[in-house]
């Protein structure tokens, strides 16, 4: 993963000073490419452990077609919950302590982030017990399993992307036209987060499958390792069902960066030296994509350094 940490000295070293909508503040770059030979192990990142189940669980819901936090919370996965809770404690059905910015604050006060706790547990409570609160506050609107299992089409009908590149792929491996799209603009206002990997492109050669993914806006410590692993995840999955090898995982960045608040946590991974890959066990048994649970994904020999917190902008 010296890619990984590479595009971290990077940023460092280039990256300006800009302003960004959570008020936190990024060090950012415009454009940039890492390349994964997939072959070569699974780039799962091992400067700090990253939590490989919820990489899972998360891209099996985008799978899915999900959108609901429910689903993920009940997986105990929450990395979604910080956009479904805002929804809430921005609504008027919320009547508890005042939330604004909870994000930021909760870094950096204590005392604060406790009541934030607080409240994130009564939130967890009525997703998981009220059906109601969790059709209205659990959605996080047309996400990205919205628009890569039911693109709204002409006259009411839905494209699945995911199934047609499937049926591609095994149809007509050298198509240039195998893409699956999440950024729709008729639609992203009502997302919760706009898509942040909005689109990639697969490609055959030599009986290999390759990915490449255009990453509009990149949250260099938190969110990139998460979305290597996933896409890199999606094409091991693609590639069993359509009965070919991996290659390479592209990951094309827009605006990468690094909060401001992130840099020490950033300078501690650069002190460490990366350890051996980890490999990606896939359940034999299964063969379609919408086939696989959690437990039938898992990864063996991931020897990572301890976890390295950070606060989330939201």
């Amino acid at each position: 993963m010296e890619q990984y940490l590479n595009l971290c000295r990077y940023i460092k070293e280039n990256g300006i000073i800009k302003s960004d909508r959570t008020g936190t503040g990024t060090k950012s770059v415009f454009g940039y490419q890492m390349r994964f030979d997939l072959s070569k192990g699974f780039p799962l990142l091992t400067t700090k452990k990253t939590a490989f189940r919820l990489v899972v669980s998360e891209l099996l819901w985008f799978i899915k077609g999900d959108t609901n936090v429910k689903t993920l919370i009940e997986a105990n996965n929450h990395i979604w919950d910080e956009w479904a809770f805002e929804k809430w404690v921005k609504s008027e059905s919320y009547d508890g302590p005042d939330m604004t910015n909870f994000g930021v604050r909760a870094a950096n006060d204590e005392e604060f982030k406790l009541v934030v706790d607080k409240q994130m547990e009564i939130f967890h409570s009525k997703i998981i017990s009220d059906d109601q609160f969790a059709d209205e506050f659990g959605d996080l609107g047309p996400v990205y399993g919205k628009q890569w299992r039911s693109w709204p089409g002409k006259d009411g009908e839905t494209i699945d992307q995911l199934q047609n590149l499937i049926e591609q792929l095994k149809t007509n491996p050298d198509s240039r036209r195998h893409i699956i799209t999440a950024w729709n603009p008729a639609e992203v206002d009502e997302m919760a987060l706009p898509p942040c990997h909005s689109f990639m492109q697969f490609y055959v050669a030599n009986g290999k499958l390759s990915c490449q993914l255009y990453q509009r806006s990149a949250d260099v410590f938190l969110g990139v390792p998460f979305n290597i692993a996933s896409y890199a995840l999606f094409t091991h999955l693609i590639a069993k069902e359509c009965n070919l090898e991996v290659g390479e995982f592209v990951h094309t960045l827009g605006d990468a960066h690094i909060y401001l608040n992130h840099m020490e946590q950033v300078d501690t991974q650069l002190n460490r030296t990366p350890r051996q890959l980890p490999t990606l066990v896939l359940n034999s048994q299964k063969d379609s994509i919408f086939e696989f649970e959690v437990e039938d994904i898992s990864i063996e020999g991931y020897d990572p350094y301890p976890r390295i917190k950070a606060p989330i902008a939201v």
